[in-house]
């Protein structure tokens, strides 16, 4: 498995803003893969979870909610999951530009897969139909005990009518939304997947990671490995950034499209 890139220094601030490079590469790849985070998403009003409105920023002992050994021992913790699941602005959130000018690409033939750790749906509901996620999926719910599964719609109706620790209607085992927790591997055919489309690209376009979680950040290393040319598009720097051919800062929503062009 490949390594992480080094580290940035903080004099790489001279890498950032270079569009018109970060254009062309794009314009003249053929099989882009995109891997995506957090970042693309705010712009679509969902919040990431370290950042300075974070969830897991604003309320330090939120993270408990997705640590699996938490969520299954302790009822409370399902309860406080369960009411933020009912409260996600998920639920109200549509695709942002920048998932759009995502799906565009695929349109055009030349975007190969969009590796994501997000776990909110936008880019299917976008219209990108090669999805790899990495995380899940919160929009549907599954039984720990018999594996039962099932839309999240159904299982926070019933949050909804007062149901504050839903149980499988089957089996009367522990659900959960279909999201990987701390203390819990990822699934191995979709990281197999996501290591295939980051190998068989001549372009990575990283959009809205500060690539600092692996192995999601590791995949720059793979990608590159293999001979691809990497843009990184994002509102601050990442720890890749010196090995990115061109570094792009700004407003994800805005400057991904431009870069992307119709």
């Amino acid at each position: 498995m490949a390594q992480p890139g080094p580290t940035q220094e903080p004099g790489d601030q001279d890498r950032a803003g270079d569009q018109g490079r970060a254009g062309a590469l794009i314009r003249g790849a053929g099989r882009i893969t995109a891997l995506t985070g957090a970042g693309i998403s705010t712009g679509s009003g969902i919040p990431d979870f370290r950042g300075p409105d974070g969830l897991w920023t604003r309320d330090p002992s939120a993270e408990r909610i997705s640590t699996l050994e938490w969520y299954l021992a302790d009822e409370d913790v399902r309860r406080a999951a369960w009411r933020y699941r009912a409260e996600s602005p998920v639920w109200n959130a549509a695709p942002n530009p920048a998932h759009q000018a995502l799906a565009r690409l695929e349109h055009q033939g030349r975007l190969r897969a969009v590796i994501t750790q997000n776990t909110d749906g936008l880019h299917q509901a976008a219209g990108t139909r090669t999805v790899i996620e990495l995380h899940g999926n919160v929009r549907t719910w599954r039984c720990e005990d018999c594996g039962a599964t099932g839309p999240m719609t159904q299982a926070l109706a019933r949050v909804r009518a007062g149901d504050p620790d839903p149980r499988c209607s089957r089996c009367g085992g522990v659900i959960r939304a279909t999201t990987i927790l701390f203390g819990e591997n990822l699934d191995p055919d979709v990281l197999d997947a996501a290591y295939a489309a980051a190998e068989d690209c001549d372009l990575l376009l990283v959009v809205g990671t500060s690539l600092t979680v692996m192995p999601a950040a590791g995949l720059v290393s793979v990608a590159g490995s293999a001979g691809a040319r990497i843009v990184i598009v994002n509102g601050g720097p990442t720890p890749y950034d010196r090995r990115a051919d061109a570094v792009v800062r700004g407003p994800i929503p805005q400057v991904l499209p431009a870069l992307i062009g119709e």
